[in-house]
């Protein structure tokens, strides 16, 4: 059986983790042995078992034949032993199955990691209680997210563009302010460093962030806005998203600044949350990591899904989340309702938990939890202990019913 090391198709892959796949192939009672092979190819381990019939899938019998499965006809052919495609009209493979149906196995593969990395539901939700522990700073670009909710009155006939009525609108602080909220709502102490613009929208940030017990250093550059990025939303689509930001590099005085804050502060976990709106650069960037006191864990969020960032940027962090698409572990979200701030979520969540436990395993399954909260619930709502516990234990039901 190939190993999950090996299989790079495309996205989704492995659908099914090695350890599932070599369970279920072994619970067939025609089965004697299953073996996890560590090669790419199975030329090794034909020339080691060599079997009198090496069967493959119809789908690989075309003319010509694939050239590895020449390769593979010619290890057999060297002692005489023969390849056998299986007939059939339907296919098993992952591909064909994720093509087709997408299946769920959620579940299935949280059992796998957990016993593979000897990790229990009891560690899991212990490390939750915990959290409380440790004590973070966060230092990142601050965004305000507000979502103003209209009545669609219909297309203008004087230019592609929809007409719109405004109803009313919800405004909630986002970005590296947000992770901060995260951290403090589950129970540990929060320092955090950002820059805000002189303008009405600063004390909208402190003082929602102190209403929430979020200890705030607030660099001011009159030269630049409050982040603020609105989207306008009409019967449920987001129409239309407007942005009054800034990404110069902040001045050489503000950089300096940032750093005596990183120095001085006696957090146990440091969070950089890189939006890209001017704290973080290549050419900052560096000089914020050398400045976190040894022994002090290191976290980063780059946002390289739809920025310039780059997570190379953070080398040597203990933990880095790219903001893209990885299947290690599955997303737990029930009713998708808003999936801003979900990576936020988890990045301040996963943080804390390997600070705790110092398991990525058991940081990357609270993380994911803690985003699948978020996604659940529209604006950037902090997400609670209680919440994550709802969806652990119902989770657990789950695997002692699989």
């Amino acid at each position: 059986m190939t190993a999950d090391a090996h299989i790079t198709k495309g996205p989704y892959r492995p659908y099914v983790p090695q350890e599932l796949r070599a369970a279920n192939l072994a619970a067939l009672e025609f089965v004697d042995y299953v073996v996890i092979d560590p090669n790419e190819t199975p030329i090794e381990s034909i020339g080691i078992i060599q079997p009198d019939f090496f069967a493959k899938g119809f789908e690989y019998q075309t003319s010509p034949l694939p050239p590895k499965t020449q390769e593979e006809v010619g290890a057999l052919e060297a002692y005489g032993g023969e390849m056998v495609f299986t007939p059939g009209d339907v296919v098993y493979s992952s591909s064909t199955i994720i093509t087709q149906h997408e299946p769920r196995l959620t579940v299935d593969k949280l059992i796998t990691l957990l016993q593979s990395e000897g990790v229990s539901f009891d560690q899991l939700r212990a490390t939750l209680h915990d959290l409380g522990r440790v004590r973070a700073h966060v230092v990142g670009d601050t965004i305000v997210d507000r979502y103003s909710y209209c009545s669609l009155l219909g297309q203008s006939a004087k230019s592609p563009s929809f007409s719109l009525r405004f109803e009313h609108a919800d405004t909630f602080v986002g970005g590296a302010a947000v992770v901060a909220k995260h951290v403090r709502s589950v129970g540990a102490q929060v320092s955090f460093t950002t820059i805000l613009g002189d303008d009405e929208l600063r004390a909208f940030v402190v003082d929602d962030l102190a209403a929430t017990g979020v200890a705030t250093r607030a660099l001011v550059d009159a030269s630049r806005p409050t982040t603020l990025k609105e989207r306008f939303i009409a019967d449920h689509h987001r129409m239309l998203q407007v942005d009054r930001v800034d990404n110069r590099i902040v001045s050489d005085r503000l950089r300096r600044e940032i750093v005596d804050a990183i120095q001085g502060d006696p957090a146990d976990v440091v969070i950089f949350s890189d939006f890209r709106h001017g704290i973080f650069h290549r050419s900052t960037i560096e000089q914020y990591a050398a400045a976190v006191r040894p022994g002090v864990l290191r976290a980063a969020d780059s946002q390289v899904s739809n920025r310039w960032g780059n997570i190379l940027d953070f080398q040597g962090f203990d933990l880095v989340t790219p903001n893209e698409q990885f299947f290690i572990v599955d997303s737990f979200v029930g009713n998708l309702v808003d999936p801003i701030g979900a990576g936020d979520a988890l990045l301040a969540m996963a943080t804390l938990a390997l600070a705790q436990s110092v398991s990525i395993v058991i940081a990357s399954i609270l993380g994911s939890l803690a985003a699948a909260v978020a996604c659940e619930r529209p604006g950037n709502v902090p997400v609670v202990v209680a919440e994550v516990e709802d969806k652990l234990d119902a989770l657990k039901r789950a695997a002692a019913g699989a």
